[in-house]
């Protein structure tokens, strides 16, 4: 255990950082979860992800901005993904940018194909700034509640084990006698 813990301190923020700049949904729940227990800090997460994903999918739209359809004639596997973002902008506009973050599989070439799409900096900036602000809050605050919840799971495990091992006697006995009306029935044809 000591051992995890000296990992999360050294590593944890880092990996928040990382999992911020790719879909590190995951590793933004965990770490929030990680925080609940008390061993980060909520806020220095939410700072860390939320400044990350600002900048980066900034980057990936003026990425997109600069080389436009032609990024996607190079890389042809992702032009299924970037059709289907496309659609989406040109249907929903403000509200594709503002909850592009939430839809998998196109997360991360949706800031790309709003570049692409030439919308306006002057349009896109606030609105992925706002985005990033609701993305981050609602990550973080599910992770650190799925921390409250491992919380009690822990602290109530030896209930927990009883009612495991309770549960797989009585799963382990009835496929036993399951077993034992099927070769019977069996024997009797």
């Amino acid at each position: 255990m000591e051992s995890f813990l000296a990992f999360v301190h050294e590593w944890g923020y880092i990996a928040v950082f990382l999992g911020a700049i790719v879909e590190g949904e995951t590793v933004i729940l965990t770490s929030s979860a990680l925080a609940a227990l008390g061993y980060m800090n909520i806020y220095k997460i939410m700072l860390i992800t939320f400044c990350t994903t600002v900048v980066v999918d900034q980057g990936l739209f003026v990425l997109g901005r600069r080389y436009g359809p032609a990024f996607f004639e190079r890389f042809p596997k992702l032009r299924p993904k970037a059709d289907k973002a496309f659609k989406l902008l040109h249907r929903f506009d403000k509200w594709f940018i503002l909850s592009f973050r939430f839809i998998y599989g196109i997360r991360v070439i949706s800031p790309i194909v709003i570049g692409a799409a030439n919308i306006d900096q002057k349009k896109f900036a606030p609105l992925n700034v706002l985005s990033a602000l609701i993305w981050t809050l609602v990550s973080c605050y599910t992770g650190y509640m799925l921390g409250d919840v491992l919380e009690k799971v822990l602290k109530n495990i030896e209930t927990f084990k009883n009612y495991l091992f309770l549960a797989i006697a009585i799963a382990v006995v009835l496929l036993i006698v399951y077993y034992a009306f099927k070769k019977l029935k069996n024997k009797k044809l």
